[in-house]
């Protein structure tokens, strides 16, 4: 699917008919333009060989249903992961904007892949779009897109503000620019420019340890962009927009999760208006998982410091879906082959 021949294969229609075409596409949810009753078979069918909206995936469901992952696979044979996370009042879907990422965490399935190249925003779209058709069957609709997916957001800025200004838009999916956050490893450039960009975008940022030989043993972006440097930025950032810093801490069992790293966390924390992700890490390599009495007792020094902490719960473990797992793709059981299928 490629959104951005819309354009082109409308410019000989009347204006209205591209108007239509999004609403289409965006309100109705259609998933193929054989149910676009309004146009003429000939139309249908140029808009089937110009622009098709096949998206080509297959879903996976955690246990409990709260969790879906869905493996697309793109025109050139890449395949990329997406996840959506339903919880009582919102649906966010998690986004990749990289196929694979260049930066390598420690603790991450992606960065194992390698760098492949970056998502266009209509593959960015169609990971979106795919997720509110699912949802429509459902009578519910997105609420919430995070950029916390396969790849590194600011090191793509330009597609990925592409996608959420064009999403943004009333004939689109008409998601308000709070309802978007962006997560960094700490690009510096990518920062500067967020600083500036006129919406209400949320960023997060992957802490991890403000120990600066921890946080490059977890991230080797750090030998690039040093935490103070990054704290630099992030300072300006928040001068400048007034919004809610979400610092992101996975919690590694005997590396940074003491009492001491929980009140240096508390300390710095404090200097901003911000909020504190606490994430038990995944076994995705040489890392365990912090024990649960150690998570709450990091929890409970943050807030007893009056820190906003919040201790994000497993989402999709059972799909490989929760935060550092994408990339590990499902393999059919007898076949060894990635199950993929479309709509």
């Amino acid at each position: 699917m490629n959104i951005e021949k819309l354009e082109t294969a409308f410019q000989s229609e009347p204006k209205f008919r591209l108007i239509q075409a999004k609403q289409a596409i965006f309100k109705d949810l259609i998933s193929d333009w054989s149910e676009a009753s309004t146009f003429s078979f000939n139309l249908r069918e140029k808009l089937h060989n110009e622009c098709s909206l096949f998206i080509e995936h297959e879903l996976f469901f955690s246990d409990n249903k709260q969790t879906v992952k869905a493996m697309i696979k793109l025109a050139d044979g890449q395949q990329i992961e997406a996840v959506l996370m339903r919880h009582e009042d919102r649906n966010t879907v998690c986004v990749s904007s990289q196929i694979g990422c260049p930066l390598n965490c420690s603790f991450c399935a992606t960065g194992k892949m390698g760098f492949k190249r970056n998502l266009e925003m209509y593959e960015i779209t169609e990971q979106i779009l795919l997720f509110a058709r699912y949802l429509k069957t459902e009578g519910q609709k997105i609420t919430n897109v995070v950029f916390m997916g396969m790849g590194e957001p600011l090191l793509n800025y330009d597609n990925v503000m592409h996608t959420i200004k064009y999403l943004n838009q009333d004939d689109t999916l008409c998601l308000g620019s709070r309802r978007f956050s962006i997560s960094t490893a700490g690009i510096i450039e990518g920062i500067q420019k967020l600083t500036e960009e006129p919406m209400e975008i949320n960023l997060a940022f992957s802490l991890h340890s403000l120990d600066s030989d921890i946080r490059s043993s977890l991230m080797p972006i750090n030998d690039r962009y040093g935490i103070e440097e990054v704290i630099k930025e992030l300072r300006k950032y928040q001068a400048r927009t007034r919004r809610k810093i979400m610092f992101e801490y996975i919690m590694i069992d005997g590396l940074n999760d003491s009492e001491q790293a929980a009140h240096d966390l508390a300390r710095f924390a404090n200097q901003f208006i911000c909020v504190v992700n606490l994430i038990p890490c995944n076994k995705t390599g040489e890392y365990k998982p912090s024990t649960a009495a150690n998570i709450d007792r990091f929890l409970k020094i943050l807030k007893t410091r009056k820190v906003e902490a919040i201790q994000r719960f497993s989402y999709g473990s059972d799909i490989s879906g929760a935060c550092g797992q994408l990339a590990n793709i499902p393999r059919h059981p007898r076949t060894g082959q990635s199950p993929i299928s479309g709509i």
